[in-house]
């Protein structure tokens, strides 16, 4: 057996997943993998990322800086434009200390290998930050040879997909929708427990996957010197949640394994994503860059929590928001720079990905929601809200105006101004300058509305809506017609 003297680092990141297992208390799910996993590690019960949404949250871990910090903070933004420095990625500094960095895995592949940040590279080859831009050693595989290795993989089934309607039906138990427990900001309908139900199925695949990742490593001989992090890259994907900086976008599973950490511990003290960053420099004997805004507390029972994580929502696709939050483990306190845009702003991907909304709209249309499940649907954001999680876990009631937690609110605004004295965040200075995006699930949205308005009313009731297809035959067309163009031309 080759046993590096440097640990392994496999970082494990499921998509668009809140605390949605069943060691976190999730009901009607059964993930036995990673129940094991937490068992034979630490549990963070207070994790939160940066940011609600993929690539900027990707961003930020990449980096161990905010995405703030480094002006990666809209969606899918700045891929032409390279880190300012000094900031690098970590595996930079993890190959100049003698790592293999390595993306995605063999049985996996392609999906496991996304990057998603919002900078300039590549996914493999030489970085100096200049003219290569290259983030990772190789794809897909550690070899005996690769060690010392740090190893990046994302767990995609759970991100919306056409494969949701195949891994349900496909499935010997499927989640039984009579189990399921939904918030109560969701209509309880037949149709949005469905949508509940077939999102669980696809955190059980994803259990098996990450099971057969452990399987693999104790196959190999490398469980006993690898640490294992496993995280989701945000929130899960529902209304309030993936996009939105209330509990359900920020707070994300956090489980740890690897050598030093004892087992079975349950940590409640606060932490971030970017914490992750400076933990794996530690562990890999690497001196910290000045700019790492994360401290190395997995693994050490005596780190002082974080007294609050700095939330960032900026540019989605074609919707320009703006809002800011701070939380501390019980209370979250959000400020909306953009009041005037609501929370269902009618965005594209959404009226793909959410068949909830469509649901609730036609409840609203019918008189049908009530003070809860009308919420998400308002005119326009209150510029203020301030919720506490420990009284109001799926934040109902907004304290910000109440006379009795005036206290609690200045405080928290006082943690809001304080990281925005000491921070830059670049989300606050291109306010003025902000070009949202108007491609991709915008203009397939509208192509259906316009030639084929019933097939876009059946989009609308489709639970298991089959975007990827659709897209593909949007570009067909496009194509198509750029054809009969030139042949015209």
């Amino acid at each position: 057996m080759h046993v590096s003297q440097k640990p392994n680092i496999v970082w494990i990141m499921a998509e668009d997943m809140g605390l949605d297992l069943e060691c976190y208390g999730m009901k009607g799910v059964s993930t036995p993998n990673l129940n094991k996993f937490a068992a034979e590690g630490v549990q963070y019960r207070n994790a939160f990322c940066t940011n609600p949404i993929c690539s900027p949250s990707r961003s930020a871990m990449m980096v161990g800086a905010h995405q703030v910090s480094i002006g990666s903070h809209n969606h899918r933004s700045k891929r032409d434009t390279p880190l300012t420095a000094p900031y690098e990625p970590i595996t930079a500094h993890l190959r100049r200390a003698g790592y293999t960095c390595i993306l995605g895995h063999k049985d996996l592949q392609p999906k496991s290998q996304k990057t998603d940040c919002n900078f300039k590279h590549e996914k493999v080859g030489p970085y100096d930050g200049k003219t290569d831009f290259g983030l990772f050693d190789k794809f897909d595989e550690a070899l005996p040879e690769d060690a010392p290795f740090f190893q990046q993989i994302t767990l995609m089934v759970t991100h919306r997909g056409d494969w949701w309607e195949e891994l349900r039906a496909g499935s010997e138990k499927p989640v039984d929708v009579n189990e399921v427990e939904l918030p109560p900001y969701i209509a309880d309908t037949e149709t949005n427990r469905l949508d509940w139900a077939a999102y669980l199925d696809t955190v059980e695949v994803m259990d098996r996957q990450f099971g057969m990742l452990m399987a693999e490593l104790e196959e190999k001989g490398l469980a006993e010197n690898t640490y294992v992090v496993f995280i989701a890259d945000n929130g899960r994907c529902q209304i309030r949640g993936k996009g939105y900086l209330y509990e359900p976008g920020l707070h994300i599973p956090m489980l740890v394994r690897g050598p030093g950490i004892e087992a079975g511990v349950t940590e409640e003290r606060v932490v971030s994503t970017l914490d992750i960053c400076a933990s794996i420099f530690e562990w890999a004997g690497i001196e910290p860059p000045a700019y790492l805004e994360g401290r190395p507390v997995i693994g050490k029972p005596d780190f002082q929590g974080r007294d609050y994580i700095y939330g960032a929502r900026d540019i989605w696709d074609e919707i320009n928001e703006c809002s800011r939050s701070v939380c501390d483990g019980r209370y979250n306190l959000i400020h909306n720079l953009m009041p005037d845009v609501p929370w269902d702003a009618h965005q594209a991907y959404l009226d793909f990905y959410r068949p909830v909304l469509h649901e609730m709209r036609r409840l609203k249309e019918q008189g049908k929601l009530d003070e809860k499940t009308g919420i998400f649907f308002q005119d326009r954001k209150p510029a203020l809200e301030l919720y506490d999680w420990e009284r109001d876990p799926h934040e109902m009631n907004n304290l910000a105006d109440c006379p009795e937690a005036a206290e609690v609110l200045r405080k928290m605004q006082a943690l809001m101004e304080d990281y925005q004295r000491s921070h830059r965040d670049a989300g606050l200075e291109d306010l003025d300058a902000r070009q949202p995006s108007m491609g991709g699930p915008v203009k397939l949205r509208s192509w259906l509305q316009n030639t084929d308005p019933k097939r876009w009313e059946a989009v609308t009731k489709d639970v298991f809506v089959k975007y990827q297809a659709l897209d593909r035959e949007f570009k067909a067309f496009l194509a198509e017609e750029e054809t009969k163009k030139s042949n015209h031309g």
